[in-house]
């Protein structure tokens, strides 16, 4: 990996890739993706953004790196128990993953991401599908539909409710409440189901509704290791 020539005693060391992908993730953590900036990255390292060019393309290939950066320190979860209790384990990890690192699913939703920390996680996953009798390509997809699902479902979570809480007028529970109100209030006559469920509908705990729509996945996961009518 090309490294700039090394520099006076007192001054910046050497910039790697490595370096700057590090930079990358203190900005990101600190400021969020929408101030991510080549020249805020170069900034961090001390350096004039042109100098960034000799280790990233350009800022795309950047977040790729940083996409895998994000899951370095990911830990698959032990194999215990059967292919579900694993899956179940898998994504409820991978949810408080990107939780805990700001913006995380906005740079790894839609990424095909194949660096070398994913890599492990995504053998790791194809195989104890396989093991489980999933056919190879019901395994890839289902390794594919799983991953959609945690980054979509957190990049949902990381994301404003409004317009209000984007702009800091109103916290999350604010809007949430505020929501529940407006469902109470409407005409019972037009709408019975919003206003019967309007506590139902703006129930806050994202865990709880993480959980169901996994279930309700894994249910249909469990359909393709039945045996087909007349084989058993």
């Amino acid at each position: 990996m090309r490294t700039d020539r090394a520099k006076a005693p007192g001054q910046q060391p050497p910039l790697t890739q490595e370096a700057l992908v590090g930079a990358a993730l203190l900005v990101l953590e600190r400021d969020g993706l929408d101030a991510l900036s080549m020249r805020r990255v170069a900034a961090e390292l001390g350096v004039q953004a042109p100098s960034l060019y000799w280790h990233v393309r350009n800022k795309e290939q950047l977040l790729d790196l940083l996409a895998d950066a994000l899951v370095a320190d990911a830990v698959p979860p032990p194999r215990v128990g059967d292919w579900r209790e694993q899956l179940r384990a898998y994504c409820h990890l991978h949810r408080r993953h990107l939780l805990g690192k700001r913006d995380a699913a906005r740079v790894v939703a839609g990424r095909f991401n194949l660096g070398p920390s994913l890599l492990v996680i995504l053998e790791d996953q194809l195989d104890r599908l396989r093991e489980a009798g999933f056919p190879a390509a019901d395994a890839a997809l289902t390794s594919y539909l799983l991953g959609n699902y945690v980054a979509g479902f957190v990049l949902q979570e990381q994301s404003p409710l409004s317009a209000a809480e984007a702009v800091g007028q109103a916290t999350r529970t604010e809007v949430v409440n505020a929501a529940r109100e407006h469902l109470q209030q409407l005409p019972a006559d037009r709408f019975p189901h919003l206003v019967a469920l309007a506590a139902d509908l703006s129930e806050p705990d994202m865990e709880a509704r993480f959980a169901f729509g996994l279930e309700r996945i894994l249910d249909g996961l469990a359909t393709l290791l039945e045996p087909e009518p007349g084989t058993r």
